[in-house]
């Protein structure tokens, strides 16, 4: 179970529900904003995204005062609870388990798993490198972290079972074979052949003071920014009449494209950096969003994933070291040697159902293992 809001959860969803199928598993993949009652889901996930574009200050402060104010965070897990019932009536016989990645599904799942209405194990895979309050939900059998630092955050805020699993990213997202791949990605998709390029990414509804990101870049005379703008045509203008370089908007081939370029700035700590470290390129974080692009800085910043430019100022130093140092190496074998879709079947209990036919992963997914 995931929820339709950008498009990290349902990356993680996707992937995750791809691994299982391979082990044997037949995946049913719902989106939580679905199983709310009347057109809540869809109002929900509009309103996250005007915050975002219009006043993503007030999303940082909504943010922050989940930590600080318990009731307000009991009024976002009721939310959740909304979608309990008409959830439980779509999980099919034969389930063994069930796996979200979006918080207030694991607030509808806790909630059944406490009240005995939900007798497989549930477990949350956490999609972020930082952990807030919504994420962590009493009734969750197991929480999957992406790193000790996610884990150790996941544990303060009363998570019981918390192992740590390597991120789920696409196989697609993998180093140029060499430096002809490289020069061929970039003719692809037309953009500079010579120089170093960094790719400036903003989710898929490319939110974010993005801009002045690519205006910074173009001043430290180090990079060449490319700007994937997602679905946002405003910003894919306002980025092209600048003149910093070249502004995209869909791609559907990110790892061709990451492939193509030197760096990565990133402003919200999600799946993209996660996807930019597999394809061996360094990350940056820089002018990120309030809230959960901040925190998700700090956490990738203390896991030595990726620096965080606070400072306008700070930007050029770290540019210059990521483009003359290698990136860290990711994942750390020494930490991150779990599968996540491994642990999932572990806790599963190992079953395997090969009768039922697979279900195509939606672009909303959600999992719900059967």
């Amino acid at each position: 179970m995931s929820a339709g809001v950008g498009a990290g959860h349902d990356g993680a969803a996707g992937e995750l529900a791809r691994r299982l199928r391979t082990e044997g598993f037949s995946v049913e993949c719902l989106d939580f904003l679905d199983m709310l009652p009347v057109a809540f889901g869809r109002v929900l996930r509009q309103a996250y995204a005007l915050q975002l574009r219009v006043a993503p200050e007030s999303w940082g402060q909504l943010f922050t005062e989940l930590h600080r104010r318990p009731r307000l965070a009991a009024t976002a897990q009721g939310v959740g609870g909304l979608a309990a019932r008409r959830l439980r009536r779509r999980l099919r016989p034969g389930t063994t388990a069930v796996v979200s990645t979006y918080p207030l599904a694991s607030q509808a799942l806790g909630r059944l798993r406490r009240r005995g209405l939900l007798d497989v194990p549930v477990m949350t895979y956490l999609t972020d490198l930082s952990v807030h309050p919504l994420w962590v939900a009493e009734g969750v059998d197991a929480h999957l972290a992406l790193h000790p630092v996610a884990a150790l955050q996941a544990l303060r805020l009363g998570a019981e079972d918390v192992r740590v699993a390597a991120p789920a990213v696409q196989p697609a997202f993998r180093p140029a074979e060499s430096a002809l791949e490289r020069a061929a990605e970039r003719v692809r998709f037309g953009l500079p052949e010579d120089g170093p390029l960094a790719l400036v990414v903003a989710g898929s509804w490319g939110t974010g003071d993005i801009l002045t990101t690519a205006q910074d870049l173009a001043e430290s005379g180090l990079a060449t920014p490319v700007v994937v703008c997602g679905r946002n045509e405003t910003l894919r203008k306002a980025v092209t009449r600048s003149g910093t370089g070249p502004a995209l908007g869909w791609v559907d081939d990110m790892p061709a494209l990451m492939r193509s370029c030197d760096v990565v700035i990133q402003n919200a700590g999600g799946l993209s950096s996660l996807e930019a470290l597999a394809t061996g390129l360094p990350v940056i974080s820089y002018r990120c969003l309030p809230g959960h692009g901040s925190t998700n800085a700090a956490a990738l910043d203390e896991a030595g994933w990726a620096p965080w430019a606070r400072r306008p100022e700070d930007l050029p130093e770290l540019l210059a070291s990521a483009l003359t140092r290698p990136a860290p190496s990711f994942p750390d074998e020494r930490l991150m040697a779990s599968d996540p879709a491994g642990l999932i079947a572990e806790i599963a209990g190992g079953s395997r159902v090969t009768d039922l036919p697979p279900v195509a992963v939606e672009p909303a997914a959600s999992e719900v293992l059967s």
